[in-house]
């Protein structure tokens, strides 16, 4: 079946054209022609002659991409993290892309987190696999792209208090994300989603399309997070105008060393400071694998040893 509907209603379109397979998910709202003319440039472009673009320059690949964002969730983000490498791209080919992409982290490893480099090497790698899977190239050259290790170690865990000072400096909306952030576990991005209509008597519900491990989870609500909930749906079209309001926030408070990602670490530290089991709180902040969780234990053996102390001396 080269076309078909999934289960929240997007049209896919599917080709299998001399051994190169081409998915592409058509955004809300498209049309069963928007998905037969999709399928036709598609299978026009796959079926182009072989070698007619061997090593296209990179300024005419990354357009590929472009389009591509136009189909994501969260297309202004990705637009950034493909022109925010765009400097290093003129004048290289496709099959130049490992010294490119030796260029680009050399050059912004100073000035960048290596989650946000690698999100701009992930543009790259898509544009050159989307080049290769169109026929303009004859191997995959978005392969030789490889991402930096993660920097998963900071740990900033703000107590309530904290917390308090620094949503005193911000606006309502993002003192809102803010709270629900706490109380809640959850990431920016599954804030930004949430509805009136996914919060009910005792739970808030999040839903798989709007989660990092497309799962949906249900979250009892606690009565401080309450009053915060009618701030729903938050006024952002995108991470970009929460990200401002709170980057506002945390220097008027003192606080430019916080991201809002700490929210969630900290909503983490104060389960497990209250006596929540790990299992509970992968459950709660939605971890695919308890080994995420895990990161977490020091605090709870921090914890125990504490107890332990208070008991035998």
């Amino acid at each position: 079946m080269s076309i078909w509907t999934d289960k929240q209603g997007r049209r896919h379109v599917g080709l299998m054209v001399q051994g190169r397979r081409v998915h592409r998910i058509l955004p809300e709202g498209a049309t069963a022609s928007d998905a037969k003319q999709l399928e036709a440039d598609l299978r026009k472009q796959l079926t182009r002659r072989p070698g007619q673009y061997s090593d296209p320059l990179l300024v005419e690949v990354m357009p590929l991409y472009m389009e591509h964002a136009k189909h994501s969730k969260w297309t202004s983000v990705a637009e950034i993290a493909a022109q925010r490498i765009a400097p290093w791209l003129e004048g290289f080919r496709a099959s130049q892309v490992r010294e490119v992409a030796a260029n680009i982290i050399r050059d912004m490893k100073s000035a960048y987190a290596p989650a946000t480099i690698n999100r701009s090497l992930a543009t790259l790698k898509k544009a050159l696999t989307l080049a290769w899977e169109l026929g303009m190239t004859e191997v995959n050259y978005g392969a030789a792209v490889k991402a930096l290790p993660p920097n998963n170690k900071r740990e900033v865990f703000l107590t309530p208090a904290q917390v308090q000072h620094l949503a005193s400096h911000c606006t309502e909306s993002v003192q809102a994300a803010i709270w629900i952030a706490l109380y809640t576990g959850a990431r920016r991005g599954e804030i930004l989603a949430m509805q009136p209509e996914d919060v009910s008597k005792h739970t808030l519900t999040i839903h798989a399309q709007n989660t990092k491990t497309k799962r949906s989870r249900v979250i009892p609500i606690v009565k401080p997070l309450r009053p915060w909930l009618k701030y729903l749906p938050l006024p952002y079209k995108n991470f970009e105008g929460l990200k401002t309001g709170f980057q506002r926030g945390r220097k008027a408070a003192g606080m430019e060393h916080v991201n809002f990602h700490d929210l969630r670490h900290s909503a983490a530290s104060l389960l497990v400071a209250s006596g929540a089991d790990l299992y509970t709180v992968a459950k709660i902040l939605g971890h695919s694998n308890i080994q995420t969780t895990t990161r977490y234990a020091h605090l709870q053996v921090k914890q125990q040893r504490e107890a332990m102390k208070r008991a035998f001396g």
